[in-house]
């Protein structure tokens, strides 16, 4: 439809959002487009114009002004969506941060929000009441509110029981013509009524058809006692007689093709504090299938099928049970878990799910148990089944995970059959998982699109599936992935041509113009599951092997600036496939908008490496990239390089100057001057700002000269910030972080030792962000080197006091010495020689990236709550963003990375803490309160054991 739309109609859209939406949101650049247009599935359309609406009634404005020009738009929440439903070829609606509201109603019994919220923090809000939402999608990491409910998503404990069309309470629905309702509000009902009569009146007409047609009646029931979102959800003409309801349940799974989710109310569901996993292997799948169906008798609340193609995938992956690498192709295995209020309940529901399996031989088992880190090795087998496929396919090819569900008396002969069309079509990596309970399984396979006849492979292939489960079978071809456009052609083969009437009557009565988001679920092609399709081109080792999922989207600094580290790839890929062409002029226009919205506003510091399925550090591909562009500036690098003690002393003398400029004109006016050159210049000139700290000048060698000798020894390596920097001028304790790591490490009782040379040494970090590997990996040799000899080969630790340079040391280090950065040290050496007397007093507390990476995030908040008896760490800031000196030089990545920390400062909050010198610069900055390490804070409130 897109095409019969004139360039001209579009911009006269642009020209009318423009009117009530800021410009900034209308995207309509090329690269941005086509990096913003990009989802999780393996459909590409770039869509004409990107929205980005930050409220309701820009929702509602966007929707009347493509109404009235007859352009179809359509709502895309987190992109993680797997079958196409979240692409287009005109206007894509997405939605700004401003969506994250949220209340918790009924003592946690009910939830209301907005689609924005991500679905693990919506969870998190409810833990404190033991409850969470009913659906659990695996991408729950990343996916949003809006998505779950419009996909009907659900997962590995959720069942049919517990998804979005079981526990929805009420919504906030904006459709077509831009009206509103709120299934919550009687008034709403009753104006709804009165504007949208034809609409309740033909769903009144939908429920009688469906009424009368016997046998459609008994296929919708039948339908539904498997999971299904195979079409619209039939299932509310049977369920439910108030058209109101009906209504509210047909939008739950519609995919944005019936209408906007603008909030929705859900029931909540007991998260029980007690659950216990085990792993069941048995000979083959016929055995493990009977297995389910013993199970499905017990109180279990998740049954994980794994084939022995699954198995084999991961079995040299770290911390797999030792079996798995004997096993054979015929076994199978189930992963099995059991929830209870209580660990007595709970040890009786795990004897009592063994004794139904008394009968059965398990050849291989991890008996079942609750230590967190073996039910996360076993967890972490079934989680890493997508990713073990994906790191193994060719350059070139994408991943493809169907969910298809079987009547669970035909699991093992689904299964089987599965089996003998991987080997017909040669799909010979193939692996099937799934949640067995519901007959729900999962089979991932690699797939390249360069050719024709890989097209017509995959065609053959997903024509035979289609008729094996949904004719052979009589099963749902999409259990919980919902139909998009990959399984829109096949609706009618598992619905019939009654049913499939009836959902094209649906799609009609909601959605008369065919606006919203067309070719999804109804689509008339039938190749529509084959066109569109995106090229995966070979751009580099480093992210070849991303499949564009977008779970590294949440954490990342710069997604709400300019690109997320999915983006990114996007952009790179498309980049190196124009120069593979000779594609000279799109290449370097492309070229130009990738440095600054790939390279320049990148904080590289590889948090998307640890959401990323396949463990893909973009930051990596970004300082490779760096090499080249700041290859101009290596001498004068290797010069600071081979000078840092002169280096550093200039950079202190220029702290030194600002204060006595800063003193003698006044903050205003140095930073109207300062930034003013940098308006001159475009950003060439470093930002001013009044946090900038003071210079540090003491000198370490002469403060540790006298110290007494100790028993207990410490190498203190103070990283060239903390050396350099003291603390902003309005902060409350004025001394240098170099004295208060003294202070601390004094009164519990270490002897400090200061390496050599300490003034030229130097992690080597500032290099490596900007890809100068040589010259970084000389300087962390230097300083390794250093420190091995300052810790006597070893024998004492060493306490970094930011954590960014402990995490790099750790990494670059090839001598076995032991690196801690604050929390870590103080944890483990000092609190058992302190006394801690905690502030009554709220502190913000910022995780840095770092910590995050070294797996301290729970020790950071630990340490901050012996010190506090309020502590705050806020929502959604991951890392900062300052990025060494980014905070400088591209203020703007810091200030979006930052940008939700002022409203979460409380009133009655006067500071905060962090592990990072540089770090605390911008948070301070961004926040209104003084941040400074956590070393301040744990010297503050303790005092020497007597």
């Amino acid at each position: 439809m897109a095409n019969a739309i004139t360039n001209a109609t579009y911009q006269q859209l642009e020209g009318m959002l423009a009117e009530r939406i800021d410009p900034a949101r209308i995207i309509t650049q090329e690269a941005k487009r086509l990096a913003y247009g990009t989802d999780a599935s393996f459909y590409r359309l770039v869509p004409k114009i990107v929205l980005r609406l930050k409220s309701l009634d820009e929702v509602i404005f966007a929707i009347q002004c493509c109404r009235e020009l007859g352009i179809h738009f359509t709502f895309r929440a987190a992109g993680t969506s797997l079958s196409g439903q979240a692409v287009s070829d005109s206007v894509l609606i997405t939605l700004t941060d401003d969506w994250r509201g949220h209340q918790i109603i009924e003592d946690g019994n009910k939830i209301i929000l907005q689609p924005g919220v991500i679905g693990a923090d919506a969870n998190k809000y409810l833990a404190p009441f033991q409850r969470k939402i009913g659906p659990d999608p695996a991408s729950i990491n990343t996916c949003k509110i809006g998505g779950i409910a419009a996909n009907n998503a659900s997962g590995m404990c959720c069942g049919t029981a517990q998804n979005s069309y079981r526990t929805v309470d009420s919504m906030k629905i904006v459709f077509s013509d831009g009206t509103l309702l709120d299934t919550a509000s009687s008034e709403s009902i009753d104006a709804f009524k009165t504007t949208r009569p034809e609409l309740l009146q033909g769903i009144q007409s939908l429920c009688q058809e469906t009424a009368d047609n016997a046998a459609l009646t008994e296929r919708i029931r039948h339908k539904y006692r498997l999971k299904n979102t195979t079409g619209y959800a039939l299932n509310a003409l049977v369920d439910y007689q108030d058209p109101i309801e009906v209504l509210e349940h047909l939008i739950i799974g519609s995919e944005g093709t019936l209408g906007f989710i603008a909030e929705i109310t859900y029931n909540t569901v007991v998260e029980h504090a007690h659950k216990a996993s085990a792993l069941l292997v048995f000979a083959d799948i016929e055995e493990a299938s009977k297995a389910v169906t013993t199970l499905s008798k017990t109180p279990v609340a998740a049954v994980e099928l794994m084939d022995g193609r699954a198995m084999r995938s991961v079995a040299d992956k770290p911390g797999m049970p030792a079996f798995i690498q004997s096993l054979d192709l015929e076994a199978a295995a189930l992963l099995v878990e059991s929830h209870a209020c209580s660990q007595s309940g709970l040890d009786g529901q795990c004897e009592q799910i063994m004794d139904a399996l008394a009968d059965y031989t398990i050849i291989e088992s991890v008996p079942f148990t609750s230590n967190p880190a073996t039910v996360a090795s076993l967890w972490g087998i079934r989680k890493g089944m997508f990713p073990a496929v994906g790191a193994v396919r060719e350059v070139g090819t994408t991943v493809i995970i169907e969910d298809v569900a079987f009547p669970v008396e035909n699991l093992a002969n689904g299964v089987r059959d599965l089996q003998a069309l991987f080997d017909k079509y040669q799909y010979s990596e193939a692996i099937i998982f799934g949640h067995a309970l519901e007959g729900n399984l999962h089979f991932v396979f690699t797939q390249g699109f360069e050719s024709q006849s890989e097209i017509e492979r995959y065609g053959g292939f997903m024509d035979d599936v289609a008729d094996l489960v949904a004719v052979k079978y009589q099963g749902s071809l999409k259990a919980e992935h919902g139909t998009g456009r990959n399984m829109a052609p096949y609706v009618e083969l598992e619905w019939g041509k009654d049913g499939y009437a009836l959902m094209q009557k649906i799609k009609v009565l909601f959605d008369p113009e065919g606006l919203l988001n067309p070719g999804v679920i109804i689509n008339d092609n039938p190749h529509s599951h084959i066109e569109n399709l995106k090229p995966m081109p070979a751009a580099d080792e480093l992210v070849d092997r991303c499949i564009e999922c977008g779970f590294c989207e949440p954490v990342c600094p710069s997604r709400t600036l300019t690109l997320s580290p999915r983006q990114r790839i996007v952009l790179y890929r498309e980049l190196q496939r124009r120069r593979a062409a000779g594609e000279k002029v799109e290449a370097t226009e492309l070229e130009k908008i990738f440095e600054y919205q790939g390279l320049d506003t990148c904080a590289a510091t590889g948090l998307c490496a640890d959401r990323c399925p396949v463990g893909i550090n973009t930051g990596d591909l970004v300082k490779q990239l760096r090499t080249a562009k700041y290859q101009k500036f290596t001498p004068i690098a290797k010069w600071t390089a081979d000078h840092f003690s002169t280096t550093t002393a200039i950079a202190r003398t220029g702290l030194k100057a600002n204060q006595l400029v800063v003193k003698a004109l006044g903050g205003n006016c140095i930073g109207k001057v300062t930034n003013g050159m940098r308006n001159l210049t475009k950003g060439a000139t470093p930002q001013w700002i009044p946090e900038l700290p003071q210079a540090n000048s003491q000198d370490l060698k002469d403060l540790t000269a006298y110290q007494p000798q100790q028993v207990k020894k410490v190498v203190y390596m103070p990283s060239c910030a903390s050396r350099n920097m003291g603390q902003q001028a309005d902060a409350t304790d004025q001394r240098p972080l170099t004295e208060v790591t003294l202070s601390l490490l004094d009164k519990a009782g270490y002897e400090v030792i200061i390496p050599d040379l300490l003034k030229d040494q130097c992690c080597g970090m500032p290099y490596d962000s900007k890809g100068m590997n040589n010259i970084a990996k000389t300087k962390a040799q230097q300083l390794e080197d250093a420190l091995w000899q300052a810790s006597q080969q070893g024998k004492h630790p060493i306490l970094m006091d930011t954590s960014p340079c402990a995490k790099r040391s750790i990494e670059q280090f090839s001598q076995p010495l032991d690196i801690y950065e604050p929390t870590g040290f103080v944890s483990k050496f000092l609190l058992s020689h302190l006394a801690i007397s905690p502030v009554e007093e709220t502190v913000m507390l910022h995780i840095t990236c770092s910590s995050r990476r070294m797996g301290l995030e729970g020790d950071m908040l630990k340490l901050a709550e012996q010190c506090a008896t309020d502590v705050v760490v806020p929502e959604h800031i991951q890392c900062c963003g300052w990025a060494g000196d980014k905070g400088f030089t591209t203020p703007e990545l810091n200030a979006a990375a930052v940008h939700p920390l002022k409203a979460q400062v409380p009133d009655n909050c006067q500071r905060g803490f962090s592990n990072s010198r540089t770090c605390e610069i911008g948070l301070s900055h961004h926040s209104g309160v003084p941040y400074q390490s956590i070393l301040y804070l744990v010297d503050e409130v303790s005092s020497a054991v007597k």
